[in-house]
């Protein structure tokens, strides 16, 4: 996760991750962690076992932007997405606090 308003990781940020349940439709949550000095976590799933499914990453930007004095128009962000098989993936989020991107990364 970086903060492109100031060109550094947004660290300390709290992400849930969730999976859909596909006989409930209901989400089930995986694990929470928070972003490190590089604004990363490494290691939400096991990349050695077929995790397929569709899962929800939510981002607590609200509480960063306090923490750094600043109002945010978006309190959390949600992204959904999908994996097949044991593939790998990063999901990376460039942030501000009036705007996000997001794209799949390898």
């Amino acid at each position: 996760m970086l903060d492109i308003s100031k060109g550094l990781p947004a660290s300390g940020v709290s992400i849930k991750l969730e999976k859909m349940n596909t006989s409930t439709k209901m989400w089930e949550v995986v694990d929470q962690k928070a972003t490190d000095e590089s604004g990363r976590i490494s290691d939400f799933l096991k990349n050695d076992k077929d995790n397929s499914g569709v899962y929800k990453f939510i981002f607590m930007t609200q509480s960063y932007f306090q923490k750094i004095n600043e109002e945010t128009f978006y309190p959390f962000i949600e992204v959904v997405f999908e994996i097949k098989g044991k593939n790998h993936f990063h999901v990376p989020i460039t942030l501000s606090a009036y705007g996000y991107s997001t794209y799949r990364g390898s």
